[in-house]
Formats: C-alpha cells, structure tokens, sequence
C-alpha cells in the first residue's frame, strides 16, 4: 500500500461516514488531506504518477503513457525529470488561478523529480497576448522588479524550494544572439502563430498586433531550451505556447518536452468568466485567512466540484464518495463547501487558521435574518435599473455580467420582516426595468427591510418604496 492510498483510506472513511458537519470531525478531514500536500510520493510506479497527473489535466500531450516512458527512461539514465511552470510578474499578487498548475508542479515535485520554477522577467516585458484583445500595456524595469518581490513568498506554501530551482529567464534571455533569434525564427512559419483565434479576432477587428506579441511564444520557448526539459505546467490558456515549445526544443535537437494543460477555473463572481486579476474576481494568495475562506464560500454552488479538483489534493474518487452523500440527503451542499473553503485556507494558511476563518464565518452569516448583518453596501437610487444598481454596487463588472446571474437564478429581491424572509427571483429581462418599478410590482406594499442579492452578494435598499 502505497503513502497516498493510506491517507485516501483514512479520508474516505471519514467522508463517508461521519457527521461533516461536526467542527472535531471537519478538522480531522483537513489534517488529513492537508497533510497530503507533503506526502512523498516517490513510492508510486511511473505508471501510477502518470495517472495521477493525467487524472487532474484538461490535456495531456502526447499522452499519459508518454508520460510513464519518459519518467522510465531517464530513471534508467540516471539523470533527473525535469517538470518546469514559467510565470510573468505582470502584477504584484499571485492568485488561487496561478496555484492550479503549481499543484501539479508540486506532485512532481514529491515524486522526487527536479521541479523548475521560471519567472519571466524579459517575457513579461513582452507580455503573453493569449487571449487578450488588444495589447498589454509594457512594463517598465522598475514594475518587474517591485512585482518580484514577494513572488517566492507567495508561492512558498506549494513549493519546498529547498528542493526546487528557482530561475529568473533574463539570466540567458539578455545572452541570446540576433543570429541564434534569426536560425530559430526561420524554421517557424507565420502561420503557426497567426492560427490563435486570439490574433486572428484582433486583426480581423482592426486592432494591433506587435511583432514582439508573435514573438512572444518564441521566446518563451528558449526557456523549455536552457532547462532542457522533460515536461512543462501550465493552464489550458498557454496551451499553443506550449506547443511552441515542443516546436523550438525540435529545431535546437533537443527532444520535445510533455505538456500538461490545467483548467482554469471560474472567478468568484459566478458570472462564468475565468479568475484573473483584471477582473477582480480573484483571491490572491496575499489575502488573510478568513477572506480566502469567505470568498471561496461566495462561489456559486456549481463551482464546489471543479474547485476541489483543481485546488485540493482530493481524489476522484473521495469526491465521488461527497457526491453521493448529497444524492442521498446526508450531505448538506453548503457543509461541503465549508470544507471546500476550509481545504483552501489551510494549504495557504494552515488547518488551525482555516478552523479558525470557519468558526468565524458561521458565526456571521449563519444567522436567518439579514438585519443582523452589519457594514452592508447601500442602494438608495431607485430610479436606475437594476443591471445599473448591481454594476454600481461593484457586484459586476458589465451588462453580460449580470445578465449571467439571472439566468442562473442568483438575482432576487428580497423583503424580510418578523415573520420570515420572502426571496423573488428576477429574470435578465427584468434586471434592464427600474429597481423602483419592479419592487412595487414584486413586493407591493409588504412592511419589512428591502435588500438586494446578487449571487451570495447582498445590499440594503434604503430609499423609500412607497409614495
């Protein structure tokens, strides 16, 4: 039996048959899985390690036996496997969106292979054009070098980087040659860049295009090159860089690396878009225990699976075991995402701070009435429309936005008084109507306090309805 079978064991019994919602018993699970992010996992076969990476990948290329033969042949060569995940210091804050792929840099990692961690201080001043529509805005030397900064802290809880190398590709980017850009771009034709639907949108819409953006994946791929390496992480969204990068590493005679793609989850504002800092529906790494633990619990029910797989070191398998507890009525579905919540705080913070943000969080929002909730955001104009009130109140960032939140049921009005708490759910069309109007006509003349929900995000209405 291997050390990652016995602790599955140990938390399967308890997800399947204790009382999760207990503190003692939700404690115990998160010591357990939490324990998980530094089992060493060297006493897997490479057949058991390629399954377990496939097991968590969107896309595996070539494929998850590729992936044993290549750990098989360099064990016989008696060299290390090298797994590389690149990053750019295009922000000062690493997100829970960055954390997917170095999970699986981790497990690399604790499989005993050589994990290469690059961060890219000459391609960020580039920036990766996937899937912008239009041209990141440069940064100077000044931006790269205060966002570095606190990059190796942040990203301290998944790495051991006793055990990790941490580079920094300006070391051979500034040595490469004209003549070496030239050889390499020369066997690359234009083509294979201009297939990204990404540039193509843009200039079939007029936008520009630098010649430094189609460049970009070249470049990058000079990193796979120095590292000479086995396998790169990265998300779903890097996938045709990646493949650069097998491309360069064939030009140089060097052999292909693997690519493992990982899914990009959905930000916290449940409107469907991808977590990324220029939204603002993130939770950066930075963030004090209780906001990760709050945050996580904001996300929309749907969100629960997909989050454990990709932010949790939980099997299929232990999932599938919660799935069947909330088939059966023995699972709450928000008690799983309390564990969820709480399985996200401790891998940054630790099970007592995650404990701790639970007890907190229960004790706020576990309360009936909404009149108990204190320092909540106000509506006061009820002349606006209701998209107008949510985008105002910060709930959402666009029109589509909201219109997203309707159609997945998350937009209501809400009277609650002494008797109880009354929920009417609002259509997208009736989010274009005046707040005023559709008050009156869903709410009448009902006595209570009025309030906005919008997903798990609510505000008071404070203007008078009547008159």
């Amino acid at each position: 039996m291997t050390r990652l079978s016995t602790s599955v064991d140990r938390a399967t019994a308890l997800l399947a048959n204790a009382n999760l919602t207990a503190d003692a018993v939700v404690r115990e699970l998160l010591e357990a899985t939490n324990e998980r992010r530094g089992t060493d996992l060297s006493d897997l076969s490479p057949a058991e390690q390629a399954a377990l990476i496939a097991q968590r990948s969107q896309r595996l290329q070539p494929s998850a036996d590729a992936l044993a033969e290549r750990i098989v042949e360099a064990a016989k060569k008696d060299r290390p496997f090298i797994a590389k995940f690149g990053i750019d210091p295009t922000g000062h804050e690493v997100h829970l969106g960055h954390a997917v792929p170095m999970l699986i840099l981790s497990r690399f990692q604790r499989m005993g292979h050589e994990v290469v961690f690059i961060v890219g201080d000459v391609t960020a001043k580039i920036g990766d054009p996937s899937g912008r529509s239009d041209e990141r805005p440069a940064l100077t030397d000044e931006d790269i070098v205060r966002n570095l900064a606190t990059y190796r802290e942040q990203v301290a809880p998944f790495f051991d980087f006793t055990r990790a190398r941490f580079r920094r590709n300006g070391d051979w980017l500034r040595e490469v040659k004209l003549p070496q850009l030239i050889e390499i771009a020369a066997q690359i034709p234009v083509s294979m860049s201009l297939q990204r639907e990404d540039f193509r949108k843009r200039l079939d819409a007029g936008q520009g295009l630098s010649l430094a953006e189609v460049l970009y994946s070249v470049v990058m791929a000079l990193d796979s090159v120095e590292i000479n390496t086995d396998l790169e992480v990265g998300g779903i969204d890097q996938f045709l860089n990646m493949q650069m990068c097998r491309h360069v590493m064939h030009i140089r005679g060097q052999v292909p690396e693997l690519v493992v793609a990982t899914s990009l989850i959905e930000g916290t504002d449940g409107t469907g878009a991808k977590m990324s800092k220029s939204r603002g529906n993130y939770v950066p790494l930075t963030a004090p225990a209780g906001e990760i633990f709050g945050k996580i619990m904001s996300v929309p029910d749907r969100l629960v699976t997909p989050y454990f797989q990709a932010l949790s070191e939980w099997l299929d398998s232990e999932l599938a075991v919660a799935e069947e507890r909330l088939a059966a009525g023995s699972l709450h579905p928000m008690d799983l995402k309390k564990i969820l919540a709480g399985e996200v705080t401790a891998a940054v913070h630790g099970v007592d701070a995650a404990m701790k943000a639970r007890e907190e969080f229960v004790a706020r929002f576990s309360r009936r009435a909404f009149g108990d909730v204190e320092n909540l955001p106000e509506v006061a104009d009820l002349g606006q429309s209701v998209t107008d009130a949510v985008k105002a109140l910060g709930f959402a960032r666009s029109n589509g936005d909201v219109r997203r939140v309707a159609q997945q049921n998350g937009l209501r009005l809400v009277v609650e008084a002494e008797g109880g708490q009354e929920q009417i759910t609002l259509t997208a069309d009736e989010a274009r109507e005046p707040l005023m109007a559709l008050v009156k006509d869903k709410l009448g003349e009902r006595p209570g306090d009025y309030y906005l929900k919008v997903g798990r995000k609510l505000a008071r209405i404070t203007a008078s309805t009547h008159g």
